[in-house]
């Protein structure tokens, strides 16, 4: 068998798998730092989720003691009354008020972080677009309280005209219909959510959109693209994963968000048609609001709907990774 024979033999073998090459990374680490590196990821990641294991084993517990108890639907209830003997509770109006809050603050949020991301990295001269990054990462420091107590003495009492023009224009919907009550209703969390998960949407999303692939953006405007079309030809499919993530990484923020709701919303355990009037609650803001003065059963039914609210987080953030999954095509691995 001559050289070309034996050549052509061995390049017929597969190439290796990414299993293949972690196995034999792991083989190679014969050094003693790269062991302890090793023994430390691994350790780190199965620490991880014994702590995951260990939340949720100590919810689901603490939860089904109280479930037990409740003499009402703890899915479909709208009430919460734990003093009462029976005890009657359920988190309906927690589910509600949690989710849609948290979508109007993703739908107002996620479309402006987007804008300014792109303006810093592609529009913005560099004069002007370190110190806007500069305040954007100010913004993100700001502790909940302050955005609550802002919201609660600046935002709350200039939203009446807002909700007049909404109740002019759309009322006929129901969903913007307002009795001139106080604006602590849904809309005005919505929107203070949004404004504080608007710095963490941004700098995720701007440090995503200065890693796309410079090479493209110039072959793109070479062909005679304008700026816009490099931006949605090369920059946002580059960027699109990390869009997603840093989308619920806000939406994380806003579903546990606890002392700001509190402070700006007006609470009852209803579901109101309209968005304007005041009313709901959250499944962050009823606990932070209830926990220091309940029982030990009215603590087991706080960690009930808690267990909940931890339930849908994974789902959320196992959806985003699905998401992701899918456009992988677009990850910046790939470009």
């Amino acid at each position: 068998m001559d050289i070309s024979t034996q050549k052509s033999d061995t390049d017929d073998t597969p190439p290796p798998t990414a299993d293949a090459e972690q196995k034999a990374a792991a083989r190679g680490a014969t050094r003693p730092g790269d062991r302890i590196f090793l023994a430390l990821s691994r350790g780190s990641g199965i620490f991880l989720l014994v702590i995951m294991a260990a939340i949720a084993v100590f919810l689901t517990y603490r939860a089904s003691l109280a479930i037990g108890k409740d003499d009402a639907n703890f899915l479909t209830a709208f009430e919460w009354n734990t003093g009462l003997v029976p005890p009657k509770f359920g988190i309906a109006v927690l589910a509600f008020g949690t989710v849609v809050s948290s979508i109007i603050a993703m739908v107002i949020a996620v479309p402006i972080a987007v804008s300014i991301a792109l303006f810093i990295t592609h529009y913005a001269p560099r004069r002007l677009s370190g110190p806007v990054a500069y305040v954007i990462d100010l913004l993100a420091a700001v502790p909940s309280i302050v955005y609550g107590l802002w919201g609660a003495l600046v935002l709350v009492p200039y939203m009446d005209g807002l909700f007049g023009w909404l109740n002019n224009y759309f009322g006929w919907t129901g969903i913007f219909s307002w009795d001139e009550g106080a604006p602590r209703s849904m809309l005005t969390v919505g929107i203070l959510l949004a404004i504080m998960i608007l710095p963490v949407i941004t700098n995720v999303s701007r440090e995503v959109f200065r890693q796309a692939p410079q090479m493209h953006q110039e072959a793109a405007l070479a062909l005679g693209a304008t700026r816009w079309e490099v931006i949605r030809m090369s920059v946002l499919p580059f960027g699109r994963s990390g869009v997603i993530s840093a989308s619920m990484l806000g939406l994380g923020r806003a579903l546990g968000e606890t002392m700001a709701v509190a402070t700006v919303l007006s609470p009852d355990f209803d579901i109101h048609a309209s968005l304007l009037n005041p009313g709901g609650g959250t499944f962050a803001q009823n606990i932070a609001s209830k926990f220091n003065e309940a029982t030990e059963f009215g603590r087991d039914a706080l960690i009930a709907s808690g267990l909940v609210l931890f339930v849908i987080t994974l789902l959320v953030n196992g959806a985003a990774r699905w998401i992701i999954s899918r456009r992988s095509e677009y990850s910046g691995a790939n470009a």
